[in-house]
C-alpha cells in the first residue's frame, strides 16, 4: 500500500515549503510525490491536472493520498465530491493533515448502498462553503483596509515606476543636473526607478555615487500566527505570496509564528493588507486578530527609518 503525496501551488512564484513542513511533520513512510507545474490554478479541476490524472493513474486499491491543506486539491464543493467519487471507485484514502477536514474521514461510505455517508457530505459542503465565503470576507476586509490606508497615505506593494509621460522629463532634469534623490522624491517612486529611467544616461562610475544605496536586504521577523492565516487567504501581489510560503512556522504553545524572510518593502506591504484585523467598517473587532496584527506592527516599524 503505498502513500502518494500530492503537492500544488497557484503561481510560480510560490514555493511547497509550508506543504512541506506540514507533510514531513505528519512523519508519512515512503512518500510517492506527485507535484504539479508551478502556477497551476486552483479554479483548474483536480481531475484534469496533469499531476493529480497521474496520481490517480499510479494509485492501487488500499493505497492513501496525502495532502497538506483541503484547498491544495479542490476549490469548491463541486470538486470534492468529484473526487471523492473518484477515490471510492478506485479504492483510494484520502489523508488531509491541516485545516478543518484533517479530523473527518471522507472517503466513508454507507455498508449497503455504497454511497458517499450524508453526515460526510453534509460536512465536506457545509466546511467547503464556509470556506469559500471566509475568503470572500477576507478579500473584501483586505480591500477595505487597503483603501483605508491609503485614505491616510500609506500605500502597500512595490513602489511605482516612473510613468511613461514623465520618464522624459525626469531624463531632462538629471542631464540638468538633478540628483537621483531629488527626482525619486519629486516624483514619490525609489530611486531605483529614477536610475531605471536614466540608466544609458549613468556614468560607469554610478555604483559609487552617494545617490546608490546598497539594495534592500531581506529581514526575518515573527509574524504571528492569527496574521499569518489571514494573509493566507488575503489578495497578495506574488512577492508577498512567496514571502508567505517561504516562510517558517514556529510553534508557540498552542498556537504558531510564521518566521518570513522578506525586504522591508515586502513587510511594509504586508502590513498593510492586514489593516482589516483592526475592524472597521461596521466589522467586528476580534481582539485576539488586533493584537496580533498590532505585534506585527511594532517589528516593520523597528525597520522603518526615520524621515529625513
Amino acid at each position: 500500500m503505498a502513500n502518494l503525496v500530492y503537492k500544488r501551488v497557484s503561481t510560480d512564484q510560490q514555493s511547497t515549503a509550508r506543504q512541506n513542513l506540514v507533510l514531513d511533520e505528519a512523519g508519512i513512510e515512503d512518500p510517492v510525490v506527485f507535484e504539479e507545474d508551478p502556477g497551476t490554478s486552483s479554479r483548474l479541476h483536480p481531475l484534469q491536472r496533469p499531476k493529480f490524472r497521474a496520481l490517480l493513474d499510479y494509485a492501487r486499491p488500499g493505497d492513501t493520498v496525502h495532502i497538506s491543506e483541503m484547498f491544495r486539491l479542490v476549490r469548491g464543493t463541486g470538486h470534492i465530491l468529484d473526487v471523492l467519487d473518484v477515490l471510492h471507485r478506485d479504492q483510494v484514502a484520502l489523508r488531509i493533515h491541516d485545516g478543518a477536514f484533517s479530523a473527518m474521514d471522507l472517503t466513508a461510505r454507507h455498508p449497503r448502498t455504497g454511497e458517499l455517508l450524508s453526515t460526510v457530505k453534509f460536512m465536506v459542503q457545509t466546511l467547503a462553503a464556509a470556506g469559500e465565503l471566509q475568503r470572500d470576507l477576507q478579500r473584501e476586509l483586505t480591500y477595505d483596509g487597503l483603501r483605508a490606508a491609503e485614505a491616510k497615505g500609506s500605500k502597500g506593494g512595490r513602489r511605482p515606476a516612473v510613468p511613461a509621460d514623465k520618464t522624459a522629463d525626469v531624463r531632462t532634469a538629471y542631464l540638468e543636473g538633478r540628483s537621483i534623490a531629488a527626482l525619486a522624491r519629486d516624483h514619490c517612486v525609489s530611486r531605483g526607478a529614477v536610475r531605471t529611467a536614466v540608466a544609458d544616461l549613468l556614468p560607469d562610475h554610478a555604483a559609487t555615487e552617494e545617490d546608490s544605496p546598497a539594495p534592500e536586504l531581506p529581514v526575518t521577523l515573527d509574524m504571528p500566527g492569527k496574521v499569518a492565516d489571514f494573509l493566507r487567504a488575503a489578495e497578495l501581489d506574488d512577492v508577498e505570496r512567496a514571502a508567505l510560503d517561504q516562510g517558517v512556522s514556529v510553534r508557540r504553545g498552542q498556537g504558531y509564528t510564521l518566521r518570513v524572510s522578506a525586504v522591508p518593502a515586502v513587510h511594509l506591504g504586508l502590513l498593510a493588507r492586514c489593516q482589516p484585523l483592526d475592524g472597521g467598517h461596521d466589522v467586528p473587532v476580534v481582539p485576539a486578530q488586533r493584537k496580533a496584527r498590532r505585534e506585527y506592527e511594532n517589528r516593520v516599524s523597528a525597520l522603518t527609518p526615520a524621515g529625513p
